[in-house]
């Protein structure tokens, strides 16, 4: 077996039910099998895609501050509740309950790390 670098922020790594893991295309919804665990670097907040809701259906999320700051908000659970927001620093994490609609803010470069299930993955505009 040949060990080869794998550039995190072109490929996502699939940790597979048979405890497998192999790399590949980054998705965004859909699935290739498996946990998806994806970095991103954001340069600032357009990239962050603040004018988007995020929901994950089958699965939590865990977002991961590698450099810089986020801020991930949560949409309330019912019409006309208050947004929670949580404040990540470099080297925290957040864990994004299964089927709760996010979103994440950036005020300037930053590096995120994602783990996931893709499937049923939806957009939302905000």
């Amino acid at each position: 077996m040949t060990v080869t670098p794998i550039d995190l922020f072109t490929q996502a790594l699939y940790l597979r039910e048979d405890r497998s893991v192999t790399a590949g295309e980054r998705r965004m919804a859909g699935g290739a099998g498996g946990w998806h665990l994806a970095a991103f670097r954001l340069e600032g907040l357009a990239d962050a895609h603040p004018d988007h809701w995020e929901v994950h259906p089958e699965a939590e999320e865990v977002v991961a501050v590698l450099r810089g700051s986020a801020r991930l908000f949560l949409r309330p659970p019912e019409e006309g509740g208050a947004e929670e927001a949580a404040t990540l620093a470099e080297g925290t994490a957040v864990i994004v309950p299964r089927g709760r609609w996010h979103r994440l803010e950036v005020d300037g470069p930053t590096d995120l790390m994602t783990v996931t299930l893709r499937e049923g993955t939806r957009l939302e505009a905000r």
